[in-house]
């Protein structure tokens, strides 16, 4: 495919995503750009939800880890569904009764200024981090089969493109992501279904057909019983539970798309379509990783050196103009909703929570919107500098290494919300951030160390659990019998 072609696909659906910036941004201020006005349409928010769950991790990381782990991915996707469920009926009905903008205010109403401070700080890293290396692997995959043949160096990429997500997201916060994530979704889903029947088609195989060779191959295999295993079934979906609770019923992102919905009926309702929505989603994204190794091995094609390379190659290298099209539609789509929600939560989330932006009674709106706008754009040279960095030092599939990360990072956030709802306790807040720092330090000794010390045990995904539980623990011999100490 032709790299102006793919560069003139990227352009085009920019400028819709401009259109549609143009209109949801009219008469926008600090709430719309917050929380919507609280007035976003709950099936508008569960089907844009789909593209901002998957992302270009999913788009290639997901097909890619197919030829390793098989469907085994499944046992994550089934504990997401139960992570979602505890998210509808125990967080969101918090939430709402708190009429929360930030989600991180329920930190500094439960336990005081530190615990609120340290949260926010955390959600701060995790989603830079996390939502860096989605970004990252969309723009590499650009730069490789793209840009290097232009000479073009990756941080100008990485600057024009983050250039472009400003410019929609800079006046219209969360009121223009809720229908850019729509689009987004659609030409995701779009991508993946029509690469699928185009890949049947260069088989000559029958869908009952494929599934059967991929049976035979032993890909369909779902459930991994060995319990010594990173990927063992019950930590797999207890890992996948809580990866959903934090990942996304803690993360600002995630959250300020559900609570700028009007009603927490119609938050829970979209919760629920969305996370069965999104079973069916990842089943189709492991049946697509299924076929493109057979199409691999059918073709005689040599193996990409990483996994996350496999359905790229495929699809730009060997596949028909019209597939490769649809790829690069699919794969900007995996890209715009990484980046755009990202740096509006962080926006939100430095300048409410970091900045105490809404409780400036002394500073008058405009001030407050100059002061919105220069931390967007600081949080977007962070992404700069971010996936400038894993550029230079990634390596491996990146899925693995997103739901590393998120172990780390959301283990504080895990802890110290399960703290707050199900004890009565206060903390000493000046000992909150000693405790959020020390429990990833020694989670992560622990996982080093594990086949030492369990018995040939490794340990998988369920770092984050094991992370939070440590934080638990830590919060517990600080706390005492105060129901909120404030700032004592």
């Amino acid at each position: 495919m032709s790299p102006a072609l793919i560069l003139g696909v990227v352009l085009a659906y920019f400028i819709v995503l401009l259109v549609i910036a143009f209109y949801t941004a009219r008469g926008a201020t600090n709430e719309t750009f917050f929380i919507g006005k609280k007035n976003s349409k709950w099936y508008l928010v569960a089907y844009g939800m789909i593209g901002t769950s998957l992302s270009g991790v999913t788009f290639m990381s997901v097909p890619g880890g197919v030829g390793k782990a098989h469907f085994t991915y499944m046992q994550i996707v089934i504990g997401y569904l139960l992570g979602y469920l505890v998210i509808a009926f125990v967080l969101m009905p918090l939430y709402y009764r708190l009429n929360l903008t930030s989600i991180y205010s329920y930190l500094q109403s439960r336990f005081g200024n530190g615990a609120y401070k340290t949260g926010a700080s955390f959600f701060l890293i995790s989603r830079l981090l996390g939502a860096s290396i989605r970004i990252f692997l969309v723009l590499n995959v650009l730069q490789i089969f793209m840009l290097d043949g232009w000479n073009v160096p990756f941080p100008v990429t990485v600057f024009v493109i983050l250039a472009m997500i400003l410019l929609y997201t800079f006046k219209g916060g969360v009121k223009t992501i809720v229908w850019t994530d729509t689009l987004q979704t659609t030409f995701m889903l779009l991508a993946l279904v029509i690469t699928v029947f185009i890949i049947r088609n260069e088989l000559h195989l029958s869908f009952g057909e494929l599934y059967t060779s991929l049976s035979n191959k032993g890909y369909t295999q779902v459930f991994d019983t060995d319990w010594r295993s990173k990927g063992f079934f019950v930590k797999q979906i207890i890992s996948g539970m809580f990866i959903t609770i934090t990942m996304t019923g803690l993360d600002q992102e995630m959250m300020q798309k559900n609570i700028s919905v009007k009603t927490l009926g119609e938050s829970q309702k979209n919760m629920v379509v969305f996370s069965l929505t999104l079973i069916f989603v990842n089943a189709l994204f492991l049946f697509l990783g299924g076929i493109l190794y057979l199409y691999l091995a059918d073709k005689s094609i040599p193996m990409p050196k990483h996994p996350d390379d496999v359905f790229p190659t495929i699809a730009l290298q060997y596949l028909s103009p019209i597939a490769a099209l649809v790829f690069v539609v699919g794969l900007v789509s995996a890209l715009f909703p990484s980046a755009d929600g990202a740096i509006t939560a962080l926006t939100s989330s430095f300048c409410i929570d970091i900045l105490g932006l809404k409780q400036r009674d002394d500073w008058s709106e405009e001030r407050k919107v100059n002061v919105r706008r220069v931390v967007h754009l600081s949080v977007a040279f962070a992404f700069l500098i971010a996936i400038i960095m894993f550029r230079i030092f990634s390596d491996g599939s990146v899925i693995t290494t997103t739901l590393k990360i998120a172990g780390y990072t959301y283990g504080p956030l895990l802890g110290l919300f399960a703290f707050g709802i199900l004890s009565k306790r206060g903390i000493n807040n000046h000992l909150v951030p000693v405790i959020c720092v020390a429990s990833p330090v020694i989670t992560y000794l622990l996982d080093t160390f594990s086949t030492r010390l369990f018995f040939g045990y490794q340990m998988g995904f369920e770092v984050l659990l094991v992370n939070g539980l440590i934080t638990f623990l830590g919060l517990s011999v600080i706390s005492n019998s105060n129901n909120n100490l404030g700032t004592k």
